[in-house]
């Protein structure tokens, strides 16, 4: 067997980590918002920051490369849906527990594999429809209606993973004509346009301690789109894409050192279910190819 080539391997560990971050992140808003913090200033947080990361980060490097591009209208409506997207989960955040909502809201690319026929024109094979019936399986079997999670809450994952999905459908008709980066400063700078204006309505002037975190927030979603950005030009999309589900495991890490909850056995199998049908969706031809978008790289409210 040919041993992995020491860039795959580089690559595998930085989708890694940047997952990690995206969990550290969600836990950390899921912990502003049990304190009862305004959701809409804390969102501006998160994307604020994020842009200030962005042009920190890159604008010396791109200069005006950095702005330029050739569908404005898109990035822009794709800006919004990854607004949306954020919105949605952090109003799950409020009333569901971190693993759980995080277990749910990976329905997204099961739900990119049932968008791609009708609205990129790509073809849905019979085993991705049935990673697709697998994936809303696994959400029942969270939610076991009547018995488990609140009823009306899970709406909100649901919610964010139908927006990122389509988040995820403009992504791809962007990819190959616009600078990834170019794509990851828009997303950042229509969010936090956006925000701003939402803001003024729902202000709470933060403690130290509650800034310090909301910076943190900021940095850390910044932080993990880049790392995105460096796996993905060290690996193909195939080959990283079955380790973006280790952000299940972080969250329920997390969630179970902060704030004491733990899946109950009921959940555990739901988010087994659905990472399966993620993993099914997968074009694994693809994958041992080392080539090809097997499946969009991204995960809730991210992208690459």
């Amino acid at each position: 067997m040919t041993p992995p080539h020491p860039r795959l391997l580089h690559g595998i560990l930085l989708i890694m980590f940047a997952v990690f971050l995206f969990s550290s992140m969600d836990t950390l808003a899921k912990y502003m918002l049990r304190s009862s913090y305004p959701l809409p200033p804390l969102i501006w947080a998160r994307y604020t920051v994020h842009f200030a990361f962005m042009i920190a980060l890159l604008a010396p490097r791109l200069g005006l490369a950095l702005v330029r591009t050739h569908r404005p209208v898109l990035q822009v409506l794709r800006g919004l849906a990854l607004v949306a997207s954020t919105g949605f989960f952090y109003l799950a955040l409020t009333y569901l527990p971190l693993a759980e909502a995080a277990a749910i809201g990976f329905v997204a690319p099961v739900l990119v594999a049932s968008l791609s026929g009708p609205m990129l024109g790509e073809r849905v094979t019979s085993r991705q429809w049935i990673a697709v019936t697998m994936g809303f399986l696994g959400v029942l079997v969270i939610i076991r209606p009547g018995g488990g999670l609140l009823s009306f809450a899970v709406v909100f994952p649901l919610m964010s993973a139908l927006v990122f999905a389509l988040y995820q459908i403009m992504t791809r008709k962007l990819a190959g004509r616009e600078n990834p980066f170019t794509s990851l400063f828009y997303t950042a700078l229509v969010g936090s346009v956006v925000t701003t204006l939402a803001v003024p309505f729902a202000w709470q002037t933060p403690t130290l301690p509650q800034l310090g975190i909301m910076i943190a927030i900021g940095a850390l979603g910044g932080l993990g789109h880049f790392l995105m950005i460096q796996a993905v030009e060290r690996a193909s999309p195939s080959a990283l894409a079955p380790f973006i589900y280790t952000q299940l495991v972080w969250s329920t890490l997390l969630a179970w050192i902060t704030f004491g909850e733990f899946p109950d056995p009921g959940s555990l199998l739901g988010m087994l279910v659905i990472a399966g049908a993620g993993l099914l969706s997968i074009n694994w031809k693809q994958v041992r190819l080392g080539s090809g978008p097997a499946v969009q790289i991204g995960i809730r409210r991210k992208e690459t």
